[in-house]
């Protein structure tokens, strides 16, 4: 196989067909992994189609946690990484963020969505994106690393492997893909405390100061496909 593609889900039922209907139709995608990370919602009903496997985990353990067991399933080559509640997203999009990994162009590559805050569009670069490719190998030898990180911490350590390598970073603009937001979804109490959870996970992972000087390294390295 040469490219798996890892969807970790939590209580993501009314969002998760589409991103599947999109997956599942790309010729370049040979696996499609979705790891329900115990959702109440019935997203593992959604998710139980042909070509799909399902991992369950018996509760829910963050992204990271659920990334990690999807990576430890995963056959390909190559790893596709996407959030299950995308909006808008087509086939065709998942092959222009494929092909400049595959095709040599970046060792790397990350989606930049319509609606990512106008600070990452104004400078081109989404570093918490949760679309990414990237060659498995890349992460030989960190699983124990990945099972440490906070709930959320997956993106800004992969950032940190990425930066180590020096190659280029293809950052591959999604005009017509969003991701609603965490208010939109939860309700705008629990949609604040949600992001603050986030922020506070990344910043346990790398700090804030870490954080900006990834920004500044990845557009040094960064691609535009």
């Amino acid at each position: 196989m040469r490219v798996s593609c890892v969807i970790p889900a939590h209580n993501e039922a009314p969002r998760i067909g589409a991103v599947l209907d999109a997956a599942l139709t790309n010729p370049l995608i040979d696996e499609v992994i979705v790891v329900d990370d115990g959702s109440t919602d019935g997203t593992d009903r959604v998710a139980q189609r042909p070509g799909v496997r399902l991992l369950h985990m018996a509760q829910n353990g963050g992204k990271t946690r659920a990334l990690a067991a999807g990576i430890a399933l995963a056959q390909g080559e190559y790893l596709l990484f996407l959030d299950a509640d995308l909006v808008g997203l087509g086939s065709d999009d998942l092959t222009r963020l494929i092909l400049p990994v595959l095709g040599g162009r970046a060792a790397t590559s990350i989606s930049l969505r319509r609606n990512a805050p106008f600070l990452w569009r104004w400078i081109g670069l989404d570093y918490i994106s949760g679309e990414r490719v990237l060659p498995r190998a890349m992460l030989e030898g960190h699983a124990d690393a990945l099972s440490r990180l906070p709930r959320f911490g997956v993106e800004v350590y992969l950032n940190s492997l990425w930066i180590a390598t020096r190659q280029p970073v293809a950052v591959v603009r999604w005009d017509g893909v969003e991701s609603p937001s965490k208010a939109a979804k939860r309700g705008f109490i629990a949609g604040l405390r949600a992001d603050a959870a986030m922020l506070g996970d990344i910043f346990r992972t790398i700090g804030p100061a870490t954080a900006l000087r990834q920004i500044l390294r990845l557009m040094t390295q960064r691609i535009t496909a």
